[in-house]
């Protein structure tokens, strides 16, 4: 097992806890609409490329409305389940590659929602699998920072990740790094730097 299948079998459970009706950090959706978006993104590859084509991105919402209307028992069974047969994330290594960063991310989108949240424990697959994605996705997500930023985690290790003058450190651990490269500001996570280029930072459009 991987972290992929790890933080899917923990968001399944947190699906049954919540309901289909709880908030989540992604704006305008709930949990229904979020379980929605894993499933079609898995199993209608004629839908999916609309996750991030804007020109397709209408039809992607009606076939994701359709799966968020379906009744909340099924519709976790098939985020549970995972891939449709033909899909390439059915093979381990690949669901992990894939998936491991979107799980992930989106158990926390679901966890940080819930009034209360807190940090999960260190883990040290789970924090070596995020490190590992903060890094590279940081490259493409701050790629138009006006500021160098460099991520550091509290054991030291480092990463300059967007070169440029006035450079800004983000120090959090590997998961807090991670969720605020794909957007999120429910995290924490420290900055070290001047004043303006640490606002510059903070307002910097993030996400893939």
């Amino acid at each position: 097992m991987g972290v992929a299948a790890d933080e899917r079998r923990a968001l399944s459970a947190l699906f049954d806890e919540l309901g289909p009706d709880a908030p989540t950090l992604c704006e305008g959706w709930r949990t229904r609409d979020l379980a929605a978006h894993l499933v079609l993104r898995e199993r209608r590859p004629d839908a999916a490329p609309g996750i991030v084509v804007p020109a397709l991105a209408g039809y992607t919402k009606k076939v994701q409305d359709r799966y968020a209307n379906l009744p909340w028992a099924e519709l976790v069974a098939r985020v549970r389940s995972g891939p449709a047969k033909f899909w390439p994330t059915r093979l381990p290594g690949v669901d992990e590659a894939a998936n491991g960063s979107e799980f992930l991310v989106h158990h926390e989108d679901v966890r940080r929602a819930q009034p209360g949240w807190e940090p999960r424990p260190a883990d040290p697959a789970r924090d070596a699998a995020a490190w590992r994605a903060a890094r590279g996705t940081a490259k493409f997500a701050l790629r138009k920072s006006p500021v160098g930023i460099v991520l550091r985690t509290p054991d030291g290790r480092q990463a300059e990740v967007k070169s440029g003058p006035d450079t800004v450190t983000l120090v959090g651990a590997p998961v807090e790094l991670l969720l605020f490269v794909f957007g999120r500001d429910e995290v924490r996570v420290e900055f070290e730097g001047g004043a303006a280029a640490v606002e510059r930072v903070k307002a910097l459009g993030r996400g893939i």
